[in-house]
């Protein structure tokens, strides 16, 4: 099976797939100051939650927009998994033109996610990938990723209204009954969530416009499910998206 890595700035996400499917996920949370022994712990512990060893990894391949969490993770593969992981950013061939202003400046995420977009419906697409930054990324009809828009994340939102006012509770960022709150927790989750709904759909409109009037519009990350609920132009949801890009590009550098 492959072992596939999504280090984020709040938590990383592994999964395990064997051909085409997504056979196993685990999330935990991203910390810098973890040893190669721990994460190694890790790995060889979610493998056996389903009776997996070392030995059912025969190769890996991880992305990270967290450089300093990437070296232990790296090498626990190599130590417990006895396997070199392939690493998003070091030479690996993509399949995709980046046609920005910086091509160095574009995380890696970001590609992969508009790798395995493209790869399942195609261009002209933007992502919508809800991570603690919500990024919206760009490929035109050509298959080139072009670029996109960086905003704060849900949680960020979340945090800074608790954090820089002094009577706000902290909430739970969920659906609230109506619009209209009713109360200040009601009112707090109508703001951060249809708030939320408003820039996601605003930034995708005018993107799309710039792009594309035909480009489709996908969700991944933590909250599209929730986000496209009530968006007007989400139009598919792939929580998993990232992780089929990885396997694609783990793929493509068998070669």
């Amino acid at each position: 099976m492959l072992l596939v890595i999504d280090v984020g700035n709040t938590n990383t996400v592994l999964g395990l797939i064997d051909g085409d499917d997504i056979v196993h996920t685990f999330r935990i949370s991203t910390r810098v100051n973890q040893t190669t022994d721990e994460y190694g712990l890790i790995y060889l512990q979610l493998l056996g939650l389903h009776g997996l060893g070392a030995p059912d990894v025969d190769g890996a391949i991880m992305s990270s927009v967290v450089p300093s969490a990437l070296y232990s993770m790296e090498k626990a593969c190599r130590r417990y998994l006895d396997v070199q992981p392939l690493v998003v950013g070091r030479k690996l061939k993509t399949g995709m033109k980046v046609r920005t202003d910086n091509p160095r400046e574009v995380g890696a995420d970001r590609i992969v996610n508009a790798i395995g977009a493209v790869a399942r419906w195609g261009g002209p697409i933007i992502v919508v990938d809800f991570g603690t930054a919500t990024t919206l990324d760009c490929v035109n009809a050509k298959a080139e990723y072009v670029g996109g828009a960086i905003a704060p994340g849900f949680k960020i939102s979340e945090d800074a209204l608790f954090a820089r006012t002094a009577k706000l509770p902290r909430v739970e960022v969920e659906r609230p009954p109506r619009a209209i709150g009713t109360n200040t927790v009601h009112a707090m989750q109508s703001g951060l969530f249809y708030g939320y709904v408003g820039l996601v759909d605003g930034l995708a409109e005018r993107c799309r416009r710039e792009l594309d009037p035909a480009a489709k519009v996908v969700a991944t990350g933590g909250f599209a499910t929730l986000v496209a609920s009530e968006s007007q132009v989400i139009e598919e949801v792939d929580p998993y998206l990232t992780l089929r890009g990885l396997a694609l590009l783990f793929a493509r550098n068998q070669a």
